[in-house]
């Protein structure tokens, strides 16, 4: 206050003693609304932009109360120039906001300094950010203050940010990568672009594959926004990210319908799509979720995760087996539930074709007892999770998944049988990150130094994400009349050898082959195992028509009517009573259409 009045007068001001009590008002007045404005609670060392707009606000706060006073109090103020106010904002905002810059500026300097000595002591990894945007320079800042990475140059697409600074680094373009990867021996890039499409992410993923670096990304926006990043969250590229595949927004009518106000169980709830499911189904608002498991861990594991989202729902964890029909019913008829997503089975291809018979019976059988204790306890809706190897199946699997399809068309079909019960099936391709998927085991060979087994150059896969996989689950079994086969559109197949080789390259490494014998990691083809082939198939014949929702269509498929196919099953369950996988395949060649199995019968306990 007195430093405005002297600039404003020009010399050495002295109040008359009348005004002095304008000079003890100014701090009165400006201290509460600092503390208000959390100006002394800011850490220093993180202040920004945001900081400096608060000080602004609070010096005008600040100048507008005091002046409206001092010139309501006329004569007792004295004579208060009126530029004295704007005078005195100035610097004001020149000695809160500069002293905190200066102050900011200092630790930085001071944390450079540090991070010299660090460097000379211990390699510090130089790393390049691709994406100069607000993610970018945040974690810019994060990694200087944690001294495990280098930040050295930004890399961004918009050519209006080229050769500016940003915290101190410069951002370049894409044609500049190469030289600035030469030039700071950088092993490292990071793709601070969380709010990027699917689809662009992808694009930026295949131009840097070309290049010698390990890319990382970061989290979720969310996170970001929340102020949650650290160093330790930048993670490995999301495999989506490479497909490229884009989301579609789910209908939400579809969602809520067999969910919302219902009592709904998940058989399986501790699987990689059963969780899923459990995940996405507690957020609609069911009256209540039934978590029903074979495997006690799997079961823990699920139930503390949705407990941990304390929401107003109850969960009921149930141990038990889908082949037990008496204690599914008894389950089912406790808690009245009215939807039952089927997602328990055995999946994995090589174990089933070596264990025949126990395939069969929690595939088949464990789908034919939990639907008929659906029927006696009047479930409303039943929907089972297929898989694209019920069509024209090479493998055990594959062809115990159709034998279940077949089993819930003719419930449906059947005028005989109680016909309350609304059964749909759901058939898709591989998830990723699923118990068995290769990406995971990709990333475990990688971290090893190789080799990468694949099992033939050939060889495709559709591939979709758990959580696209459970809400279109979901969401096609609100579609269901009655016996539908529904299948989701996989997007484009996927050769897993590309796929293995676009790992290999992201993970910063090179492919060790006849034309580079000095490369980093090998793959080795290990030849297809049993049950295995080289593409999957959603359809087996082309009838087939579109549904409300782009990525679902209807299957219309043959189906066996329940007065021929209960014999059959009791033929079936004959030879698994007496682990005759002999018998049981042939039941299934004799059943299954277009089943041609790509092995000899190799279950360890049936094959001679």
């Amino acid at each position: 206050m007195w430093l405005a009045f002297s600039l404003r007068l020009g010399e050495f001001y002295i109040p008359p003693s009348q005004q002095l009590w304008i000079f003890f008002l100014a701090p009165v007045i400006a201290i509460p609304i600092f503390i208000k404005s959390g100006l002394y609670r800011a850490i220093i060392r993180y202040i920004g932009m945001d900081a400096i707009w608060t000080i602004a606000r609070a010096v005008l706060l600040f100048t507008l109360i005091f002046s409206v006073i001092v010139l309501t109090a006329n004569d007792l103020a004295g004579l208060v120039p009126r530029t004295v106010y704007a005078i005195q904002a100035i610097i004001l905002m020149l000695f809160v906001g500069g002293s905190r810059m200066m102050a900011r500026w200092l630790i930085v300097k001071s944390d450079h300094h540090l991070w010299k000595e660090l460097n000379a002591v211990r390699y510090i990894p130089p790393v390049l950010i691709y994406g100069a945007g607000r993610a970018g320079a945040q974690v810019a800042a994060m990694m200087k203050l944690s001294n495990q990475m280098r930040p050295v140059a930004f890399i961004d697409d918009n050519s209006t940010l080229w050769r500016q600074q940003i915290n101190g680094m410069t951002v370049y373009g894409v044609e500049q990568l190469a030289k600035l990867i030469e030039r700071f021996k950088v092993r490292d890039i990071l793709l601070a672009m969380p709010s990027a499409g699917r689809r662009r992410r992808s694009e930026i993923l295949k131009l840097l594959e070309h290049y010698p670096v390990h890319v990382r990304t970061l989290p979720d926006l969310m996170d970001i926004a929340e102020g949650r990043l650290e160093v330790s969250d930048i993670q490995e590229v999301d495999i989506a990210d490479l497909l490229g595949r884009e989301p579609v927004a789910p209908i939400n009518e579809l969602l809520s319908k067999n969910i919302a106000e219902k009592a709904v169980m998940v058989t399986g709830a501790g699987g990689s799509i059963g969780s899923e499911l459990c995940r996405q189904i507690i957020h609609l608002s069911p009256s209540c979720l039934v978590l029903y498991e074979a495997s006690e861990i799997n079961l823990y594991q699920i139930e503390r995760e949705l407990a941990a989202l304390a929401l107003d729902i109850p969960v009921y964890s149930m141990l038990g087996s889908v082949l037990n029909q008496q204690r599914v019913e008894m389950v089912c008829r406790r808690f009245a539930v009215n939807t039952i997503y089927h997602a328990a089975a055995y999946k994995h291809v090589p174990i089933v074709e070596r264990n025949t018979n126990e395939g069969i019976r929690n595939n088949v059988f464990g789908t034919l007892h939990c639907a008929q204790a659906a029927i006696d306890a009047e479930v409303e809706t039943f929907v089972l999770i297929s898989t694209d190897k019920a069509v024209r199946p090479t493998n055990t699997m594959g062809a115990t998944k159709r034998f279940a399809e077949l089993v819930l068309q003719a419930f449906a079909e059947s005028k005989t049988l109680y016909n309350k019960t609304r059964f749909t099936m759901v058939r898709f391709g591989n998830v990723l990150g699923s118990s068995g998927s290769v990406v995971p085991l990709f990333r475990d060979q990688i971290a090893k130094g190789g080799p990468v087994t694949v099992t033939d150059p050939e060889i495709i896969r559709y591939f979709m994400t758990i959580p696209e996989a459970a809400a279109l689950v979901i969401q096609a079994g609100a579609m269901g009349k009655g016996g539908d086969v529904f299948v989701l559109d996989m997007g484009e197949p996927v050769k897993i050898v590309d796929l293995a080789r676009r790992m290999i390259h992201l993970s910063g490494f090179t492919i060790r082959d006849n034309d580079n014998p000095n490369g980093d990691i090998e793959i080795a083809y290990t030849g297809l195992r049993p049950g295995e082939k080289l593409y999957e198939e959603l359809l087996i014949g082309d009838n087939v028509s579109a549904t409300e929702h782009e990525k679902i269509m209807r299957a219309e498929e043959s189906v066996i009517e329940w007065s021929t196919l209960v014999s059959i099953i009791r033929e079936l369950e004959l030879a698994n009573k007496h682990d005759d996988s002999q018998k049981a395949r042939a039941i299934l060649l004799d059943t299954i259409d277009g089943f041609i199995p790509q092995c000899e019968l190799s279950d360890w306990l049936g094959a001679e």
